[in-house]
């Protein structure tokens, strides 16, 4: 596997920092992930390196306000307007850029947590470029709380300003996440039941910070779009989608949100829905005790359908 990292500038002149991960061979198909918040692509080298060794070449970029697209500027902040359109279409500058690099590849789409939800909007604005669409750790309707929170991190955002870190909101999205999980050791042991994992997360200085006013209300808008059912049924029904999770993750309400977004799909006519949820597993599926069955049954599942095209 060869890996490198450059520079591609957006629709509005945003320069994305974007990891490239090639297979050793010529590769059959283009995989692109969307990481989630408060993180970054380069934490997914290693599931790359899975991807990349059944033949595929992998592409990642760090959204806005992460990373190394955020060089600690612009760190847990979207955009002044229109920031959760902008970096869903990012998704789609990078799709672009594989796909010229690459002619003719299929390409599957991956998105964990926040990346989750990017894609799934993806899907409702792109769906007939894709071949595969591979959902991680994602969340249902957040209701009264997703309401509350939008209304809280607008009102935040006009007195102390779009960019202002809100602890508040902070508390609000993530507050119970540790709850159910005891002795409590770190704020994050709601990631992985792996310590090592969680200590990397922790220790990560491009992780865990609290991210701005601007950021949480362009989030929460952007998943309230996808609660439409119009709007999901813009999905194509012959869209293969595969959703996992674990069945101890706070943020799909331990699987609950999870087969409601399954059945939002069903209901909207995809054909083809998947549903995996691991017993025992937390949000980070690809850094959790069972990582290995998670990213076999990823690739065997991606391999299974880029076969019957």
């Amino acid at each position: 596997m060869m890996t490198t990292t450059f520079p591609l500038e957006t629709h509005d002149g945003t320069q994305l920092q974007v990891y490239r991960w090639l297979p050793d061979g010529p590769p059959t198909a283009i995989v692109q992930l969307a990481h989630g918040m408060a993180e970054h692509a380069g934490r997914y080298e290693r599931f790359a390196k899975a991807l990349t060794d059944v033949g595929y070449v992998v592409y990642a970029d760090d959204h806005r306000g992460h990373g190394l697209t955020a060089a600690g500027v612009d760190a847990g902040y979207f955009a002044d307007r229109g920031g959760w359109d902008k970096v869903v279409e990012d998704l789609s500058t990078v799709a672009q850029h594989a796909r010229e690099e690459h002619p003719g590849l299929p390409l599957v789409l991956f998105g964990h947590s926040m990346g989750s939800f990017m894609v799934r909007e993806y899907a409702i604005r792109h769906g007939s470029e894709l071949a595969a669409l591979v959902v991680c750790g994602t969340a249902g309707d957040p209701g009264m709380l997703g309401k509350v929170g939008g209304v809280v991190a607008s009102l935040e955002g006009r007195i102390r300003g779009r960019k202002h870190p809100s602890n508040l909101m902070n508390k609000l999205t993530f507050g119970q996440y540790n709850a159910q999980f005891k002795p409590k050791r770190t704020d994050f042991d709601w990631l992985s039941r792996d310590p090592a994992e969680v200590d990397k997360y922790v220790a990560d200085l491009q992780c865990g910070a609290v991210f701005s006013d601007g950021f949480f209300s362009d989030l929460l808008g952007g998943l309230a779009h996808l609660q439409r059912d119009d709007e999901v049924a813009k999905v194509p029904n012959d869209l293969p989608v595969l959703l996992i999770s674990g069945d101890k993750d706070p943020v799909g309400d331990n699987g609950k949100g999870v087969r409601a977004v399954a059945a939002q799909l069903e209901r909207a006519g995809v054909r083809d829905v998947t549903t995996t949820l691991y017993p025992g597993a937390r949000h980070e599926l690809l850094n959790e005790t069972n990582r290995d069955e998670v990213t076999a049954d990823v690739v065997s599942w991606i391999r299974e359908h880029l076969r019957r095209d």
